[in-house]
Parts: structure tokens; sequence; C-alpha cells
């Protein structure tokens, strides 16, 4: 007869279990939802590109020393400014706000072919600013991961951070998130200060934001990253579906 211990410890295997399908099929409703206008096409490329990536090499990601995009996101972001996890221009009227996760494929695919037309328009123009809200749903290396971004904004490099970090991503929880990878990303997004972006990631100053994440994301009627909201002086668009570029600069519009 099993013993209260080990009906306990069975218990809680149980429970995983069903937190990681309820997570995995909220994974599966968001990549079928980015196929609306051509990008279920971008994200099943996205994941080929990832399976690939870890095909070679097990289950550990890319090196330390092969980040890629560097070039990439340097011009996508430059002359715009950064304030911890927003980007754009101070005083812009129409906030737009994504709650993702740095582990996140479908994240990634929306870093990927959304942001950049965002951010080459509207956040450009001063219509509009960015941003980031982790919200750590796919495993335990989701939350270095984001401490790590967060640092980053600390120095003015969120964005750089996040967006080199999604062109490099491996696969969930496969291990890939080490002190090394994170390291090579901050170098890579241009970090000033590697010293001091290695003692904020580690003080846990974030944990109490990321459970207010959690709790608004429930509010709010997320099901899971990403998920988006625009927010202006008109109201409020919460989006059900992983938006377009086109349906976003409706929504600035339409609450500006």
């Amino acid at each position: 007869m099993a013993s209260r211990k080990d009906q306990r410890e069975a218990a809680r295997r149980e429970r995983e279990e069903q937190e990681q399908q309820a997570a995995a099929e909220a994974r599966r409703k968001r990549m079928t939802q980015l196929g609306v206008g051509g990008f279920f096409l971008a994200a099943i490329v996205v994941v080929v590109l990832i399976v690939v990536s870890q095909s070679g090499g097990g289950s550990s990601g890319g090196s330390a020393t092969d980040v890629t995009a560097k070039a990439e996101i340097s011009k996508q972001l430059a002359g715009i400014p950064q304030r911890g996890n927003v980007l754009g221009k101070p005083g812009a009227k129409v906030r737009i706000v994504e709650f993702g996760d740095p582990q996140c494929p479908v994240c990634k695919a929306f870093s990927e072919q959304v942001a950049p037309q965002i951010i080459a328009g509207p956040v450009r123009s001063g219509a509009a600013d960015y941003q980031f809200e982790p919200w750590l749903i796919i495993g335990p290396q989701s939350k270095p991961a984001a401490d790590a971004a967060m640092a980053a904004g600390e120095q003015g490099r969120f964005w750089n951070y996040i967006e080199l970090f999604y062109r490099n991503q491996g696969e969930e929880n496969s291990g890939y998130v080490t002190d090394d990878f994170m390291t090579a990303i901050a170098n890579g997004a241009g970090v000033p200060d590697i010293s001091k972006w290695d003692q904020a990631r580690q003080s846990g100053q974030w944990d109490a934001q990321y459970k207010a994440n959690n709790q608004r994301a429930g509010q709010l009627g997320f099901t899971g990253t990403p998920s988006v909201y625009v927010q202006g002086a008109s109201g409020r668009k919460v989006f059900t579906n992983v938006p377009t570029a086109s349906e976003i600069e409706a929504a600035i519009k339409s609450v500006g």
C-alpha cells in the first residue's frame, strides 16, 4: 500500500503533467492563430529551423560564440530611445504592450515577422511606444532569460537583448539558456557593463513584476504567448488572437 508521501508525490507528478499538457495546447493554439495572413508558414519555417539547429548538436542550442543577427538588430533599433522594457519616444500617446516568454517559439516568429514592421512604422515615427512584459509560462529557463533581458534594460539595451535572444533561440527547456549563452547575447546586444548586468540579473528584483504580469494576463483574458493589447486615450484594444502588423496599426489609430 502506498504511503501518504508516495501518494502526494504521485499527485504532484500528475498535476505537473497536466500543466505541461495545458501549456503545450496553448502554444499549439497560438501557432494556429499565427497562421492568419500568412504567418502560419513563417512559424513553420521557424520551428523547422529550430529543429534543424538542434539535430546536429544535441539539446544545448546555439554555442556561446555563435550569436547571429547582431547587425540586423542594431540597425532595426538604431536611434529609437529605450527606457527599461519600453521602446519608443517619450510622450507617445499610444502604447503597444506585448506579453511574451523569451523561450516561446511563437514569440520568436512574432519578433521576426510582426515586430519589425511595428518598430519601423508607428514606434519609429512616435505614434506609439512598445512595452514588453515577461509572462513566464514555458518553463524554468524562462525566468533567467527574462532576468537577463530586464537587466540589460537597466543599461538601455532591453530591446537589443530580447530581439537578439529570439534570433538565437534554442529548443524550449533544452538547457541552452546557460550563463555563457546569456552573456554572449548581452555582449552582442551591446550591454556596456557586463559585470553590472551580471549582478542585476541574479538579484531577483523583478520577481514581483513577473507575478503581477501573470495575474494581469489572466485579467486580460490572455491564454498564451505572445499576447498583445494597445492602450490609448480613447480606450484599449485587446487582441484575442496573435495580431498582424496591420491590425496593430489600426488599433493605434482607433485608441489614439
